[in-house]
């Protein structure tokens, strides 16, 4: 049983990934905006598993609230074994007509955020010897489609470049990078679900059991379903001159982050597979 703490905890793939790691009996610690959501989550979370969960409540463009996570994650006293940097969003109109504002706040939850709460986490398990630290980004990291896009992509090669620093300490390093997934997520970043064919949705359940599959397994890159492996295989190798044309503000985005299961209520389904950052 380990402790694990995720960032943008109380919705969407954030939330999902709470409830498969409860069935796993491991506590955990839970990083959003909002308090009151945080806390009905984890009361939730208390009833169903018995395992015991930390709200941290906090606002991951802000510096000082990335701090004070960054201090839970270096404290030894509960050792975080996995950290899940699930936190973000996605900005609507584009690079040049967006508010600048709101183009900031994406970069430091998408971006600073990450490494700075990677980079805190990453050092507390270097000296415990053991650890794993998972990054969601995006199939939208392969291509070229806004801002968004280019954070996704900041995070997958930051990712890779963290899994080979951390090679043979005991820690690991792990992208996740899904497609479009039943989230609030496509919804507030503008895509209606019945513009994007049914075949190329997943579900968050699914995205989140092959994300926590592949960090048992030490696997650098996790790419959901096989449809989305081909797509990102495709889009590897494609001109880029091709990628740009195919590239949009609304296209690609694969989001994950956003979005609810009703009362958040569910059934405790434990795995079988122990997850190797285990305390």
């Amino acid at each position: 049983m380990g402790t694990a703490l995720i960032t943008g905890a109380s919705a969407g793939l954030g939330l999902e990934l709470a409830w498969q790691l409860a069935a796993d009996r491991h506590h955990l610690v839970l990083v959003a905006r909002h308090a009151e959501r945080l806390e009905r989550v984890a009361a939730q979370l208390r009833a169903a598993a018995g395992i015991r969960v930390e709200v941290l409540p906090a606002d991951l463009s802000r510096p000082e609230d990335v701090q004070r996570v960054a201090d839970r994650l270096a404290d030894d006293g509960v050792p975080v074994g996995l950290l899940v940097n699930n936190a973000g969003f996605a900005v609507g109109a584009g690079i040049l007509d967006d508010d600048v504002d709101a183009l900031e706040g994406a970069l430091d939850v998408m971006v600073r955020a990450v490494l700075m709460l990677s980079r805190a986490a990453g050092r507390a398990m270097r000296r415990r010897g053991r650890g794993a630290i998972l990054n969601v980004a995006s199939v939208a990291a392969l291509t070229a489609a806004g801002t968004y896009a280019a954070h996704k992509a900041w995070v997958r090669t930051f990712t890779e470049a963290l899994a080979v620093e951390l090679h043979g300490t005991g820690v690991t390093a792990t992208v996740l990078c899904p497609g479009y997934t039943h989230t609030e997520f496509p919804a507030r970043a503008g895509i209606a679900e019945s513009s994007v064919p049914d075949a190329w949705w997943l579900d968050a359940a699914d995205v989140a059991r092959q994300a926590l599959d592949d960090v048992r397994r030490g696997v650098v890159i996790s790419t959901p379903s096989v449809r989305y492996k081909i797509v990102s295989g495709v889009l590897r190798v494609l001109p880029r001159t091709l990628v740009r044309r195919a590239s949009g503000p609304a296209r690609w985005l694969g989001g994950t982050t956003g979005g609810t299961r009703g009362d958040n209520r569910r059934d405790i389904a434990p795995s079988t597979r122990p997850l190797r950052w285990r305390a």
